[in-house]
């Protein structure tokens, strides 16, 4: 107990990453009733944005959020099956909670997301640890399975949608810096690459209405944010077919591709900033690139997973792209738009990978010297493509070591990267107070440079012009200029 209430006071609020818990936190008894729920996300930006939507379901029924589990009459986890790493921090927090019902009579502990579709039966019939499973596309049924659970029945529905995308949802806030944002375009994925589960646990790529994204930007806008991130596991490709909202001719169809929708949040308002998360090699274009340089709003940022940086194992990992394919776009990126900011994601030792492969990753990484990358060893996923057609042939102490390089090479890149920019001067949108002093205020750049500077006179949600003066492999300090 004494545990998981020093973890409850050291929560977390930084950008989620895979593999990683996030604690959700809203301002506490924000919607007034006698019932509170707490909710925790792991794993990808689209759980956080998914825990909004959750959020705003249940404010409808009269359930209050709450920061403390201890006050929580429904403890909800909403969780990522990407790494196995992910799923044993879920369970283990699973068992906590349940020493916490066990002194709470009548609370419900429920599991969403990736992981309820795949664990479904472990956690209702073996471990016997949870009331609730939904998946992705069954969030609106929450209130009648919170109903079920509560009459002693197990509240189930992951069955998937090809249509379902909450546009007209309006997600509670529950980061409360008021200044950044999720905004859901699309959910899904058509992608099958061979180590992912996310295609089975959060079914095909359907996309939203682009009114609907737009009247989101907008509310957020005039509610004082300042930055949106567009969210979809492939925004690419997106692309959305239906009649214009304001057509004289009802019969008219539109087709909206990303460019094109990149472009109608960029126009809501010049002091909006847009960031987009992720793109596919495969089919991020130039069209998009020169979208970005035509708005000065939209962040001259990319993530652009790469994986291996051998054509074999890519092959081998369905990602339908070669090495060569790659260097391409990432040619294209710095001529298009030469002070962009680029990352990437990285898996060490997948199925068959040898030492000459694993030398290609690195060589990649040389040329493209990313600013930030998220590094994995490889770990097999039941159900997926590489479980089913290939070994997890190789040893882990190999993994552990092409992934010490990998971070070791990674590391030089992003501190060579960030003295780079000493002496430069950047737009920073304030987002927080320091965590280290209530004097000094950080942001980021449209390239995603963390910088911290001087408080001053200077509020959260404001742009500043800052001078970097220093730095290192994870953030630069200045002051405003």
């Amino acid at each position: 107990m004494s545990e998981l209430l020093e973890y409850i006071e050291k929560k977390q609020h930084d950008e989620t990453r895979q593999g990683e818990a996030l604690s959700v936190v809203a301002t506490e008894n924000e919607f007034k009733n006698n019932k509170h729920f707490y909710i925790e996300s792991y794993g990808c930006a689209m759980n956080f944005s998914d825990s909004e939507i959750v959020a705003s379901i249940l404010s409808k029924q009269g359930y209050s959020v709450t920061t403390d589990v201890l006050q929580a009459d429904l403890i909800l986890i909403n969780t990522c099956s990407i790494r196995e790493k992910a799923e044993q921090t879920v369970r283990t927090r699973l068992h906590s909670f349940n020493q916490i019902k066990k002194k709470r009579k009548g609370m419900l502990i429920g599991v969403l997301g990736c992981m309820a579709e795949r664990l479904k039966s472990k956690f209702l019939e073996e471990e016997k640890i949870v009331d609730l499973v939904v998946g992705p596309d069954a969030y609106r049924s929450l209130p009648d399975l919170i109903a079920d659970a509560e009459g002693g029945q197990k509240g189930v529905n992951v069955l998937l949608s090809r249509e379902e995308t909450y546009a007209d949802i309006s997600p509670v806030r529950l980061d409360k810096n008021g200044v950044t944002a999720f905004v859901s375009i699309m959910r899904g994925c058509d992608n099958m690459c061979s180590f992912c589960v996310v295609p089975f646990t959060r079914g095909r790529e359907r996309s939203r209405n682009p009114d609907s994204i737009i009247a989101e930007a907008q509310d957020l806008f005039d509610k004082g944010y300042r930055e949106i991130t567009l969210l979809g596991q492939n925004v690419d490709s997106y692309k959305w077919k239906g009649s214009e909202s304001d057509s004289e001719n009802e019969n008219e169809t539109i087709q909206v591709n990303f460019p094109q929708l990149l472009e109608k949040v960029a126009l809501v308002n010049p002091l909006l900033r847009v960031r987009f998360s992720t793109s596919h090699p495969k089919d991020i274009c130039d069209d998009v690139l020169h979208t970005i340089v035509k708005y000065e709003n939209i962040c001259n940022y990319i993530h652009l997973p790469v994986q291996s940086g051998n054509t074999a194992c890519l092959e081998r990992m369905n990602r339908t792209y070669t090495r060569e394919w790659y260097l391409n776009r990432i040619d294209a990126i710095k001529k298009i738009i030469p002070d962009c900011g680029i990352s990437s994601d990285m898996i060490a030792g997948f199925c068959g990978e040898t030492e000459e492969e694993h030398q290609d990753t690195l060589s990649m990484m040389e040329y493209v010297r990313y600013d930030l990358c998220y590094m994995y060893y490889y770990s097999e996923r039941p159900g997926t493509l590489a479980a089913r057609k290939f070994k997890d042939d190789v040893p882990l102490e190999t993994k552990k070591r092409r992934l010490a390089e990998i971070v070791e090479l990674q590391n030089r890149h992003s501190k060579e990267n960030n003295l780079a920019e000493i002496g430069k001067t950047f737009k920073v949108l304030i987002e927080k107070t320091s965590k280290k002093s209530d004097d000094e205020l950080c942001g980021r750049s449209s390239n995603n440079r963390f910088i911290i500077f001087p408080k001053g006179n200077h509020k959260i949600g404001e742009y500043v012009n800052v001078l970097v003066e220093s730095g290192n492999k994870a953030m630069l300090k200045g002051r405003v200029v």
